[in-house]
């Protein structure tokens, strides 16, 4: 019987698998979701390399959110890292939802991220 972490192993890499046929000149943008914080990450694939990244940990969001697991805290973080990709000259991502289900916290930091201007 499959474990729970092996079981979302496996939706993330078939997911991982089919955004790199779709999105090859995009970088990716990879969500991780754990029980008390949400972290999102913009990742070039093919150098290999973090281009920018935010999280709930960050002192100045800690400081003005009640907890970072709710979807208040996923819509600063997706606010943040879409100011940090145009900064570093991104506008087209492909996104990296990393196995979880786009819904709740995942839902609401993509959609933060698309009207901080981001397109995917």
């Amino acid at each position: 019987m499959l474990t729970t972490k092996r079981l979302r192993d496996r939706r993330t890499q078939r997911n991982r698998n089919r955004l790199r046929k779709l999105g090859r000149l995009r970088p990716r943008l990879s969500v991780f979701r754990s029980s008390k914080q949400i972290y999102v990450q913009l990742i070039d694939d093919t150098a290999g390399r973090t281009l920018a990244a935010a999280s709930s940990v960050e002192k100045d969001l800690r400081d003005s959110l009640k907890t970072g697991a709710d979807i208040d805290a996923a819509k600063a973080v997706g606010k943040r890292i879409a100011e940090r990709a145009k900064e570093a000259g991104v506008t087209k991502v492909v996104f990296d939802r990393g196995g979880y289900l786009y819904h709740g916290r995942v839902k609401a930091l993509a959609d933060a991220a698309r009207e901080g201007g981001l397109d995917f």
